[in-house]
């Protein structure tokens, strides 16, 4: 008899990953391994009601269209739309539900249960930089759209992304890419202990392009990861793993259209071309998980991490300072301190069945000098915007119910945050340190229902919240400080062929008044109070083994309550976007995956009177595998469109203008980019 004990999920939203399998025998504890399911990833196979379902789909997808890096990671999440926007180095921008999430401020993001989400960041709050992931490594995503889990706090609005890497990789492998634009990228994974009670693998990467721009961007980027996992007794397993990357870039900018439609610059050109940055991560982690009994289990997680972060960027041009111009540098310190102890307990009743988990947790963030610099050419500072010691943490604990009763499920958890905000501010000639504390309660209710194997239906409600940057905690004297959202879904999942599923859901999200920290101008601004109403549709489709269909439509109208009409859009906010492909694998070793992503116009101010372009994009990937070989050819937009990859509405000026003018600001998308790869499994 096999017991497990599960994150638990919720159908089509979550994607559930076993962290530890707990083997019992003849009613005994017989110990605890540290490895994941070995799943199908035939969709003919699963149930609806399988508590596995989309462990299974997301592992489908992965083997049908596997990654090249960690933006690939969150294109796979269903209605998440990524943009890269600063020469490749610094966080995507995230798109999802009617959200603009900048850099993350309103998703959760996580690797292995450890914050990627940085608080009260130089850049923008919520800044969540992926880069530090190694793709090879990545075994599941665990995702959830909506602010439904307890045991998910802050920035968990729109959603949240936990990315699961393998506790035991099948092989060892060595991976050299090389394409246009002087772009090279070599990857390794090498397993170093492979036994019963003890395994431990190493990962290791390199990038380097200089991309298609006319100055080039020079980006280098270095990953190093190792993770280990030991059985201490037959009820107990220890883990712990370690993670650092450095990576340095330039960048040609956001540049406006009318330098181009002048041409005073070409697309690939810039206006400033110091722009670029560079930045670090080390991660440190520990993880115990024990069998209390044939029904209960313990898990505690330690983490520490060490954060650098420096960019050079220059919106505006040369609208506040014409001689020099406006170039920033942001910049930060910080150490991360952080820890979970999760409890589990399984009940069976004399109908029914009850999970209980409960969580209490820690983090405290310790930053050095976060600051905004007024400099010329990144070499000269010529004025100092803001300057300032954080001190920033969140105690948390959650406690949920899960209680299945014949067809029905009914979730029900509660979560509290507070937090203690603590600023220096060192541009006052007199240094001036303030403290504020807030907390937060987050219920949460689910309802599902199956109805039979192959259907159910849902509806979900639960309140969810983002913290703000400790800057404007002061600057509001602790009001206002911790918005919440309300929120609800609607949906169903059905399964009406063998390997056909079908998720439509319709939601409503709210989110309260809010003050936003603008990183770029070290200033306070109001946004309000938000309304988003959407629907959502996602289709899998497996007619044969070997080939696999798949597509995510996602449709929001986001509005601000508090504007008149026509002047109550969300600049930015995606309506429409549409995610799809098609992909086959043969036995013969051939596979071939097309896909495409589609976005549609959208405002970019607030009376929509401009507009950030909409683009149909598409990337083909040819693949073949002979024993422990694999060949790989990689076209990024592969009928070379034109189209905008990051836009902004933003007053410029240039260097002989004489007045501003406000336009769309771009960062040009990729044209057509070919990559050829060999992979080497051993």
């Amino acid at each position: 008899m096999f017991g497990k004990y599960l994150c638990i999920a919720f159908l089509f939203f979550k994607i559930i990953y076993v962290n530890a399998q707990v083997v019992y025998s003849e009613g005994k504890n017989e110990g605890i391994t540290a490895v994941s399911d070995s799943l199908s990833v035939s969709l003919s196979q699963v149930e609806v009601i399988s508590s596995h379902l989309l462990n299974q789909i997301m592992q489908t997808d992965l083997k049908m269209n596997p990654v090249e890096s960690s933006q690939d990671l969150l294109r796979k999440i269903p209605g998440l739309f990524i943009a890269q926007h600063a020469g490749g180095g610094k966080a995507e921008q995230i798109f999802m539900r009617g959200f603009d999430s900048d850099h993350g401020t309103d998703i959760h993001v996580a690797v292995d249960d450890v914050p990627v989400n940085m608080v009260s960041h130089a850049h923008g709050q919520g800044y969540a930089d992926l880069h530090f992931v190694i793709p090879e490594t990545v075994e599941t995503i665990d995702f959830g759209k909506g602010s439904y889990y307890a045991d998910k706090g802050d920035f968990n609005t729109s959603g949240y992304v936990n990315l699961k890497t393998f506790d035991k990789p099948g092989n060892s492998l060595i991976k050299i890419e090389g394409g246009m634009f002087n772009s090279t990228r070599m990857a390794g994974l090498l397993r170093l202990i492979d036994e019963k009670s003890h395994n431990m693998y190493a990962a290791g990467e390199y990038s380097y392009t200089d991309g298609p721009f006319e100055k080039s961007q020079h980006f280098n980027r270095v990953n190093l990861f190792i993770k280990d996992n030991y059985q201490i007794n037959k009820n107990a397993c220890i883990e712990w793993r370690a993670s650092t990357f450095s990576s340095n870039w330039g960048a040609s900018g956001q540049i406006p259209e009318r330098a181009v439609k002048e041409n005073m610059i070409s697309r690939w050109g810039s206006i400033d071309p110091s722009e670029g940055g560079n930045t670090g991560r080390t991660n440190l982690a520990l993880m115990l998980n024990h069998a209390v009994s044939e029904k209960a289990s313990r898990q505690s997680l330690l983490y520490f991490t060490h954060y650098d972060f420096n960019l050079f960027s220059n919106f505006t041009l040369y609208l506040n300072d014409p001689e020099y111009g406006d170039e920033i540098q942001q910049k930060e310190s910080r150490n991360i301190y952080g820890m979970e102890h999760k409890y589990t307990k399984q009940y069976t009743l004399e109908n029914s069945e009850l999970l209980w988990k409960s969580k209490i947790g820690l983090r405290y963030d310790d930053i050095d000098n976060t600051g905004l610099i007024h400099v010329w050419q990144r070499t000269t500072a010529l004025d100092t915007l803001s300057l300032a010691a954080i001190q920033e943490t969140n105690l948390n604990a959650c406690s949920s119910v899960e209680w299945t009763l014949g067809k029905w499920m009914i979730y029900s958890g509660l979560r509290l945050d507070y937090f203690i905000f603590n600023v220096d501010d060192k541009t006052l000639a007199a240094r001036l340190a303030q403290r504020e504390t807030a907390f937060r309660l987050s219920p949460k209710l689910n309802f599902f229902y199956n109805l039979g194997k192959y259907s159910q239906f849902f509806l979900q409600t639960g309140m969810g919240f983002h913290s703000n940057d400790a800057r404007v905690v002061i600057a509001q004297k602790g009001r206002e400080i911790l918005p919440y959202s309300l929120e609800a879904d609607l949906g169903a999942l059905f399964k009406p062929l063998p390997g056909l599923t079908i998720q439509p859901s319709v939601w409503y999200l709210y989110l309260q008044q809010e003050f936003v920290y603008v990183g770029d101008e070290a200033v306070v601004e109001p946004s309000g109070k938000t309304l988003r109403l959407g629907v959502d549709f996602s289709i899998r489709y497996q007619p044969l083994p070997c080939l696999y269909l798949d597509a995510d439509v996602n449709y929001a109208h986001p509005r601000a309550m508090d504007a008149p009409e026509g002047e109550n859009y969300i600049p930015l906010a995606p309506i429409l976007t549409c995610v799809g492909g098609v992909a086959f694998r043969s036995d013969s070793g051939f596979g071939a995956s097309l896909r495409f992503r589609y976005m549609k116009d959208r405002p970019a101010n607030e009376d929509n009177s401009v507009v950030a372009k909409g683009y149909f994009v598409n990337d083909l990937t040819l693949v073949y595998a002979l024993k422990n070989w694999e060949l790989t050819l990689e076209g990024r937009n592969i009928f070379n469109v034109k189209w905008y990859e990051a836009q902004f509405n933003t007053e410029t000026r240039l260097k002989n203008e004489i007045n501003p003018v406000s336009e769309i600001c771009f960062t040009p998308g990729y044209p057509f980019f070919l990559k050829a790869g060999l992979k080497i499994n051993f």
